[in-house]
């Protein structure tokens, strides 16, 4: 990615915490911000992350991306890592993730799925919250939540792998 680094990073859907851990290893003079609407996410995130809860680098709190209780315009970096699957009304929640953002902050989405293939589509069978974004219609929502500058990645590390980076101008 071809962003400065974030003093602020917002990590939505953060799930056991992981990649909230590897961000601010990354970003070593970063502050994060990790929320979930899963009790037992937040709980599995402080577990795992306990050095830098204690460090004041990272707060984790429940929280629900169509109603982010956040600072508006605060975060340079807006994560969601194999998340907006389970994401409702997906402009509504994109419009929430612009507001906490900074002008020029960014929003990186990454999926193992562009929505379309085999594997997904059966998930979203048996899953009933569970939603099958393409990328043309995530593009479609940022551009409404108004975020500028979207490149989609395609093809990442397997076929169906994407990755979508929003700028709010």
């Amino acid at each position: 990615m071809n962003i400065p680094e974030p003093a602020e990073i917002v990590e939505l859907g953060c799930g056991n915490g992981r990649d909230a851990g590897k961000l601010l290893k990354k970003y070593a003079f970063s502050n994060l911000t990790a929320i979930d609407y899963s009790p037992l996410s937040v709980e599995k995130t402080r577990k795992n992350n306990k050095k830098m809860i204690s460090t004041g680098r990272m707060t984790v709190q429940e929280g629900n991306v169509s109603d982010l209780k956040l600072e508006p315009g605060k975060f340079d970096l807006a994560t969601a890592f194999e998340t907006i699957y389970f994401w409702p009304e997906l402009k509504k929640c994109f419009a929430e993730v612009h507001k906490v953002l900074k002008t020029s902050g960014h929003f990186m989405i990454v999926m193992e799925s562009d929505g379309r293939d085999k594997t997904i589509q059966w998930f979203k069978e048996k899953i009933d919250c569970m939603n099958a974004y393409t990328p043309e219609e995530i593009k479609e929502a940022l551009e409404y939540a108004g975020f500028s500058e979207i490149n989609i990645y395609n093809k990442l590390r397997f076929n169906n792998w994407i990755m979508v980076l929003a700028k709010k101008n």
